[in-house]
């Protein structure tokens, strides 16, 4: 393998000189840089990552800015998890990741946390923009510093982000719309249950959902969707009897449909003769969801790979950190799984491993 020595002595200019052509540094004349440069592309000469990030004065921060997981909302805890096993997997690159967590529901702990990660000065940040008007100052200050941002799992219009990581929201919905009528073959009516939280959060369930009506109108299937909104989906009473009220005042509805991780209430609420008459699909692959799946009561869960979304995110970012690449202008959609209770098992077991 051919090393900088070797470079050095073909460009017949000194290891330091290589060494400063190589990681820009500059205080090389541009004939000298134009002669090394050319010797490293005719030798297709890669530097060694490790030993570059060893190599620097100071390590990379990526600071992180996701929504905090709790026992009654699980979903935020794999892309967490991702984004540790990132963390664990580039620290010999010179990447150290720092993450913050604030309350998905309080506009003041996005941004205070915000603050708080800003105070570290990392070098590149990763975040989920919960809110659209704080998203907007939190984006404007990163973007005077000079700071890289990209977006992890929620995708908001109007920003300058380079790159997004996360599902193709429209067509998960659209792959939802396929799965209903294929469960019910037939002009049907289904009930779309969406939180008022998720109406004003993000594109994320709005997208969905269009997807979702999208499938129907696209292959003139004379389906109905009908949409009940919750002010918050949990399992309390008032929820309850919301939803089965609904569901009793329109006997015509045969699928059910709830674009956020949180159809295992919806489970918990319904009456037992509503859980045996009706197809339901949700998404997000949490325990409590594919306890659902397991025993029958949800027909379907789409994957949005959390934990990848996570993972993936921090090598992005590390990537351009240490090979001075650009970050890519684009949007990273990972794979859409369609999770059943007979695959399930087989996609849990796959989770961690990369």
């Amino acid at each position: 393998m051919i090393t900088i020595k070797d470079i050095a002595k073909e460009a017949n200019v000194s290891e330091g000189t290589v060494d400063r052509v190589i990681h820009n540094r500059g205080g090389v004349s541009k004939k000298t840089q134009a002669r090394v440069k050319k010797i490293l592309e005719h030798h297709n000469f890669s530097v060694n990552p490790v030993a570059s990030a060893l190599a620097m004065k100071h390590k990379h921060l990526i600071a992180t800015l996701i929504p905090e997981h709790n026992d009654d909302d699980l979903f935020w805890k794999s892309p967490y998890l991702g984004i540790l096993k990132g963390a664990d997997d580039v620290k010999n690159f010179g990447i150290q990741v720092n993450s913050f967590t604030f309350n998905q529901y309080d506009r003041h702990s996005y941004l205070n946390t915000f603050h708080a990660l800003l105070e570290t000065e990392p070098t590149a940040v990763i975040m989920v923009p919960n809110f659209s008007k704080e998203t907007k100052q939190i984006v404007s200050r990163l973007e005077t510093l000079k700071i890289p941002y990209l977006f992890l799992n929620i995708d908001i219009d109007g920003f300058n982000n380079n790159l997004y990581v996360g599902q193709d929201s429209y067509m998960a919905g659209y792959i939802a719309g396929k799965l209903m009528n294929l469960s019910i073959p037939r002009p049907s009516a289904f009930l779309i249950i969406q939180t008022r939280h998720n109406i004003t959060k993000n594109n994320t369930v709005s997208n969905r959902i269009k997807g979702f009506n999208d499938y129907f109108l696209k292959n003139t299937i004379n389906s109905e969707t009908q949409t009940l909104k919750i002010d918050s989906l949990n399992s309390s009473l008032e929820t309850k009897e919301k939803i089965n009220a609904y569901l009793k005042q329109h006997p015509e509805v045969e699928g059910l449909f709830v674009p956020s991780s949180r159809i295992y209430i919806v489970v918990d609420c319904l009456d037992t003769a509503y859980l045996e008459k009706l197809e339901l699909i949700g998404f997000d692959n949490t325990p409590q969801n594919i306890e659902c799946l397991k025993n029958d009561t949800v027909s379907f869960l789409i994957s949005q790979k959390p934990f990848e979304q996570g993972y993936e995110s921090v090598r992005l970012m590390t990537d351009y950190l240490t090979n001075k690449k650009s970050l890519p202008n684009n949007k990273i959609y990972l794979p859409i799984d369609i999770l059943t209770k007979e695959n399930v098992d087989y996609n849990e077991r796959n989770k961690g491993s990369h």
